[in-house]
């Protein structure tokens, strides 16, 4: 039988060049993917962690995750929905609600690792900028666990809400290498941070000025966007209190799960649920039939 060489089509490089297509649809940032995967040889293939922060409209989603040849691997994930285990019902993708989950996966990671007790971060949040820093143990020194910060696609404007989930981790006592000039409170001209400024946006004190401003200057826009937090009886004065209570209790249990009333449902409960919004393809008689009414209810007009 002759050789014969298989030669590879444009069809198949359009197909399976799946980074290009990525970065050719914008999905992924390699330029900063490169740097935030790649691993010194002397460091004997240690895994290099990368704190992941992505916010959808309704949530937020934090990671901690290694690169291997083989894909990515999670090591740990918190989520927003999960304050509600922790008593934070509202708001869960603002700036308040984006520093608790980075504190949730910070007590998490460490809890998992079981050096929680080692690195307990900063435990009142004052808004002072801070970095963890090796422990002292019995053993001796340690190091503390360390990852860097991967914003995807987001914009990193001072202020955004993304510094605020890295200052959640950051407290709860992981390592993320950062500066002050982030986050909300930073003056650009005199190079300082208004550590106040900071600690009124983690315990949700521009949220409570923002429901002050609307309760007194327009009560109907109020109670439109604020109905929850008013069928809760959560006034403005009440959520700094709402906060501190949640990271409380994010330090006593970071595996803490939401009590729910309504029992899970079984696989076969969430096919049938799919179901529903699924359109059933109709028979050739079917689609004649259609075409017969709608010309019927035509000739009735």
């Amino acid at each position: 039988m002759p050789f014969h060489k298989l030669v590879k089509n444009s069809a198949y490089y359009s197909r399976f060049q799946t980074k290009y297509k990525r970065r050719r649809e914008g999905k992924t940032d390699y330029y900063a993917r490169k740097r935030l995967i790649t691993q010194a040889k002397n460091k004997y293939n240690a895994p290099k962690y990368r704190l992941v922060v992505r916010f959808t409209n309704r949530d937020i989603i934090m990671q901690i995750v290694s690169s291997e040849i083989t894909g990515d691997k999670v090591f740990a994930s918190a989520y927003a929905h999960e304050l509600k285990a922790y008593g934070i019902e509202h708001g869960l993708t603002n700036w308040a609600a984006a520093y608790a989950t980075g504190l949730l996966i910070a007590r998490r990671v460490l809890k998992k690792l079981g050096i929680d007790e080692d690195f307990t971060g900063v435990e009142e949040a004052d808004g002072e900028y801070t970095l963890t820093e090796a422990a002292e143990t019995d053993d001796g020194e340690r190091r503390p666990f360390k990852a860097f910060l991967d914003v995807g696609l987001a914009r990193t404007s001072t202020g955004a809400r993304i510094f605020g989930a890295m200052k959640g981790a950051s407290d709860g006592g992981i390592l993320v290498p950062h500066s002050e000039n982030r986050f909300p409170g930073f003056d650009i001209e005199s190079k300082e941070l208004d550590a106040e400024t900071l600690k009124k946006y983690i315990f949700g004190g521009h949220v409570a000025e923002y429901m002050e401003t609307l309760a007194d200057d327009d009560e109907e826009r109020y109670k439109s966007q604020f109905q929850k937090y008013i069928d809760d009886d959560i006034e403005a004065d009440g959520l700094e209190d709402v906060y501190a209570e949640a990271h409380k209790a994010i330090r006593e249990d970071p595996f803490k799960k939401a009590d729910s009333d309504e029992p899970k449902k079984t696989k076969e409960e969430w096919k049938k649920e799919s179901l529903k919004y699924r359109s059933k393809r109709l028979t050739h008689a079917q689609r004649a039939e259609r075409v017969q009414a709608k010309i019927a209810e035509l000739r009735e007009e």
